[in-house]
């Protein structure tokens, strides 16, 4: 079996982890493989049944087409253990207790975590090994790995080190951030947004909203709403530098910025401007379990005209996040503090959030960036604003 190619512009990937042992049969289409490229990961599937052959170790960089490993198709497949016979029931039903049954032969998918499960066992320091899975054939799924012990903390004073090659993706990763600062004319602009409407609007309609649609009433579906509406009053921001041209896009695809074992991931909701609430946030709920369990394609990755960020889920108060070549800006969403706030001259306590837009200042203005972010500021303050349609405003915004 050859590495298939992930991508015009891929030349070579790394092999990331093997999912079966050398001399396993393998079932066809059976996932064998994962293998990562400086922009996504992909599987590797048997194309055939049979016992397979490894040929390239795991961490080693390969071109694309090249050969890894090889699947003996003539190997039938192991037969199942026949039913003990009454007589031998009866044996083992005369040994005695204190005598260890035979355990069972470990499936070849035992101690094979998953990809949200290995990030969670690299962050505790936990060996895979030390995890009984529960998943299908013994392998380790996020629920294991969340309920598995931390290794103990190191010995203070400890100065040990340890090195891990970079996976071709974080190094992409690292290329691309250091080409936007050095190619880039890029400022930072902030704002601060009330959140005291969108936080009643959930609070009151968050249980028929997940009743109705199946999914959670997120902060994301009213930030990408309020963003695309702010895209449309100001296309600079929407718009791309290609050599001497300026590309206008009439079209919003968003890209969500996700947390993956991988690394960053960015998967794009196209036209986000013609999705409702409901659509938006179930659009966002699948790819970020896809992008969590490895599985984007570039496809899905690759296209959008603008991206936001959310630091606040881990905590962040206020960033300048970097722009997502080629697009020209990004908005950093942050966490939601209760703060004093000047209102009609006297102070009250109101949830507010930090927002950033970092922009290339080559195509887009001073005068447009602060503009865009008082927009999505305005959008967020007053959700009507974002309302198109008639009978009940904030019922109709939700799709209810």
């Amino acid at each position: 079996m050859k590495v298939p190619s992930p991508g015009e512009s891929i030349t070579e990937v790394q092999i990331a982890r093997w999912l079966k042992k050398d001399g396993d049969y393998v079932e066809k289409d059976e996932e064998i493989c994962e293998i990562d490229s400086d922009k996504a990961t992909l599987t590797l599937n048997a194309e055939a049944s049979g016992q397979i052959r490894i040929l390239v170790a795991e961490g080693e960089t390969v071109p694309v087409g090249k050969v890894v490993c090889s699947i003996d198709s003539s190997v039938a497949a192991p037969a199942a253990k026949p039913k003990a016979e009454p007589k031998a029931a009866q044996a083992v039903a005369a040994v005695p207790a204190t005598t260890p049954a035979a355990k069972p032969a470990k499936a070849a998918a035992a101690g094979i975590p998953s990809p949200a499960a290995d990030k969670i066992l690299r962050e505790k320091g936990v060996q895979a090994a030390q995890v009984n899975g529960s998943g299908p054939g013994g392998r380790i799924t996020k629920a294991d790995a969340m309920a598995a012990t931390p290794a103990p903390s190191r010995k203070p004073g400890s100065r040990e080190e340890r090195r891990e090659k970079m996976s071709m993706l974080r190094k992409r990763v690292a290329e691309r951030l250091v080409a936007v600062k050095q190619e880039t004319a890029m400022l930072t602009t902030f704002n601060e947004v009330d959140m005291s409407a969108i936080m009643a609007i959930r609070k009151q309609y968050k249980d028929t909203f997940k009743e109705t649609h199946g999914v959670n009433l997120g902060f994301m579906s009213f930030f990408t709403k309020a963003v695309c509406e702010a895209l449309a009053a100001f296309p600079a921001v929407n718009a791309r530098i290609d050599g001497s041209e300026l590309v206008y896009n009439d079209y919003c695809d968003i890209g969500i910025a996700v947390s993956a074992p991988k690394g960053l991931m960015v998967p794009v909701i196209r036209n986000a401007e013609s999705l409702s609430l409901a659509e938006i946030e179930s659009t966002i709920l699948e790819l970020a379990v896809r992008a969590r369990e490895g599985k984007l394609s570039l496809e899905e990755m690759t296209g959008g005209t603008f991206t936001i960020t959310n630091g606040g889920v881990f905590g962040s108060m206020l960033s300048t996040p970097i722009i997502n070549p080629p697009q020209s800006a990004i908005l950093g969403m942050h966490n939601i503090v209760e703060r004093p706030v000047a209102v009609q001259g006297k102070v009250e306590i109101r949830p507010v959030m930090y927002v950033a837009l970092s922009y290339d200042h080559r195509i887009i203005d001073g005068r447009e960036s602060v503009g865009f972010l008082v927009k999505v500021k305005q959008q967020l303050e007053d959700p009507i604003r974002m309302l198109f349609g008639g009978g009940d405003p904030m019922r109709s915004l939700l799709g209810l």
